[in-house]
């Protein structure tokens, strides 16, 4: 066996170069014939993967304890940059001509600045140019400061020449976007406000407070690794019960699993059917009632509806077994059927938010299998059934990534809360993790009192057996679109028998279900769909009460072939789509009448709302 081969393939001697297309180990042979080669992603990955630097650089990394604190794959970063580095090395002429273009941009930027400080010399204050619309750069000295605004647009103009490298590539979707992700980490992590010396609010603040501010960023950056976590919003300063989940109810169900909420009704009279809500089990029911001015349930309380509210519970180890069919089990025909003996109505309403309403399409789907009627209307809140487009969460959901997540269920019996949350905070890294990192440890603030950000930060772990099947079915096999390719309690299911009506929103800027990826339900079931777009993101959009400044569009009645079209075709309505849910919602609720009583014979009261589960760490 030659020499490289043997270091390849776990021998004690490995090049530091990986193996070329050629089987040679010269850096200037292999970008050359790997740029004329065609590109194999696994090839490049296995070749990378032998590299020493690589794998020491990860295994440093994950000892490290800033990982719990900023859990950027540094791995995976290093591989993308070197990817752009040897596709760029074996196309010489195009890197060139790419690099000058880059420092002629450069010079143009840097002689802006700098005639742009001259002409306030001389000509006194003006309007400058407009300052990107990047909110880590809205200091007046970014702008002002010929020095830092040179530092400002050399940054932004290398992290855009980057990226566009990355672009240019040819290679599989798939790969593109695990490129591209890995890359706009480093853009982001390598900013020049991250750094002390390069921040002038910073130094600024530092100036102020006589130093005060740095003492107190090392003693908020001690606290945040001896938590083993970044710190997001004031933890003390909300708790359910006490300033979040307020609306009054009472616990009339409680089983392994969760936790069902009857609340009380505010009006003297309600309609006839009852809706019953489906939040993710991924995180806290209490999304939906966060304080009395935003809160989702209050307001369907207001608007004469009894509503009741799944509250999961917060799985250990014990509870690994629970599978898929043991939520729809006991989180939803459980649930409904309490909820139908207290009110005394044979149908209800129903709506499952994100994996929420994954889980009702599933269950939907199911009982039209098996002839159960028992849902007059349902709706989708930025929910997924066709998972061939979910956005960056692609970049943790391959194959291997999920083959790792069962590993550490396997371990410990259950998904940690923190992994998931890492990873949804990586999506959006600047608002998440890198605007904390500056105001915690370079400004020496506090996070602040946010009730979104507080309930961001209060997870919920994943019990292995439920989450495992999720992932393959959904994220990596995207068996539920095709009919009979998901069996659930004996049933093979197909969406298109699900023919009641739907109402389903997305949310114009959701990183985490495209709004795309969510009108694709109006193509899926057999009913009749209202699609409704709401502004803002996946919680913003949704969590957004009449009288603030949200916007929704409503397509043309009977559809579109596609979701450009749909679009292309929508009106926008000023205000919240809250207001035009409950009109649909109201006209397939039945009369009005007496409000039901708290509870029965039966499914006696056992807690008042929030509740138990929700309070589980």
């Amino acid at each position: 066996m030659a020499k490289d081969e043997a270091g390849r393939r776990g021998g004690e001697t490995q090049p530091f170069w990986p193996m070329g297309p050629a089987g040679t180990a010269s850096p200037a042979n292999w970008a050359a014939q790997w740029a004329e080669a065609p590109f194999d992603p696994q090839r490049l990955a296995d070749s990378i993967a032998a590299n020493p630097m690589l794998r020491n650089l990860d295994r440093m990394w994950n000892m490290n304890p800033f990982r719990e604190v900023i859990p950027v794959n540094w791995s995976e970063v290093a591989w993308a940059l070197r990817t752009i580095g040897l596709r760029s090395a074996g196309q010489p002429g195009r890197a060139f001509g790419a690099a000058v273009a880059l420092q002629a941009d450069m010079w143009r930027a840097a002689a802006e600045a700098w005639t742009a400080a001259l002409r306030r010399i001389w000509l006194g204050p003006e309007a400058d140019a407009a300052a990107p619309a990047d909110k880590r750069f809205a200091g007046a000295a970014w702008q002002a400061n010929p020095a830092y605004r040179t530092l400002r647009d050399a940054y932004l103009l290398a992290s855009d020449w980057l990226l566009k490298q990355a672009e240019a590539e040819e290679m599989d979707a798939r790969t593109r976007q695990r490129l591209m992700f890995h890359l706009r980490q480093f853009t982001d992590a390598v900013s020049p406000a991250l750094l002390f010396a390069s921040n002038p609010a910073a130094i600024q603040r530092a100036i102020e407070t006589g130093g005060a501010s740095l003492a107190d960023g090392m003693r908020n950056l001690l606290g945040d690794l001896a938590a083993g976590r970044l710190s997001m919003v004031d933890g003390a300063a909300f708790a359910p019960g006490r300033n979040l989940a307020l609306t009054p109810g009472k616990v009339v169900l409680r089983n392994a699993l969760c936790e069902l909420i009857q609340y009380a009704p505010t009006t003297p009279q309600v309609h006839a059917v009852p809706l019953l809500i489906l939040p993710p089990w991924i995180n806290k029911y209490y999304i939906l009632d966060l304080q009395p001015g935003n809160s989702l349930v209050r307001h369907l309380v207001s608007q004469g509806f009894t509503v009741f509210v799944v509250s999961w519970k917060n799985p250990d180890a014990s509870m690994e077994e629970i599978g898929f069919e043991d939520y729809m089990r006991l989180g939803v025909l459980e649930t409904s059927d309490a909820a139908r003996e207290i009110t005394g109505s044979r149908t209800l309403n129903v709506m499952g938010y994100c994996i929420g309403g994954t889980l009702l399409a599933m269950t939907l789907a199911y009982l039209a299998k098996t002839g159960d009627a028992r849902f007059d209307a349902a709706t989708f809140i930025v929910s997924l059934q066709d998972f061939s487009r979910v956005g960056d969460t692609a970049v943790f959901m391959g194959e291997p990534e999920v083959e790792l997540i069962e590993h550490q269920m396997m371990a410990r019996g259950y998904l940690d809360a923190r992994e998931m949350s890492n990873m949804f905070n990586l999506l959006r890294a600047n608002d998440l993790i890198w605007s904390n990192v500056v105001n915690n440890y370079l400004m020496g603030e506090r996070p602040a009192a946010f009730d979104l950000l507080y309930w961001n930060a209060d997870g919920t772990r994943m019990t292995r057996a439920a989450h495992s099947w999720y992932l393959r079915n959904t994220y990596v096999e995207n068996r539920l679109i095709r009919p009979g390719g998901v069996t659930l309690a004996g049933e093979k299911l197909d969406l298109a028998d699900i023919r009641l009506p739907v109402y389903a929103v997305g949310a114009e800027r959701d990183h985490i279900v495209p709004w795309d990826a969510a009108w694709r339900i109006t193509r899926l079931v057999g009913g009749e769909v209202r699609f409704v777009l709401a502004s803002s993101g996946h919680i913003a959009g949704i969590i957004n009460p009449p009288g603030g400044k949200g916007y929704y569009f409503t397509g043309p009645k009977g559809g579109a072939p596609d979701a450009a079209s749909w679009r292309k075709a929508a009106h926008r309505h000023d205000g919240s789509w809250w207001n035009d849910w409950v009109g649909w919602l109201a006209t397939r609720s039945g009369a009005r009448g007496r409000p039901p009583g708290m509870g029965s014979r039966r499914h006696g009261p056992l807690a008042d709302a929030p509740g138990t589960y929700v309070l589980e760490r």
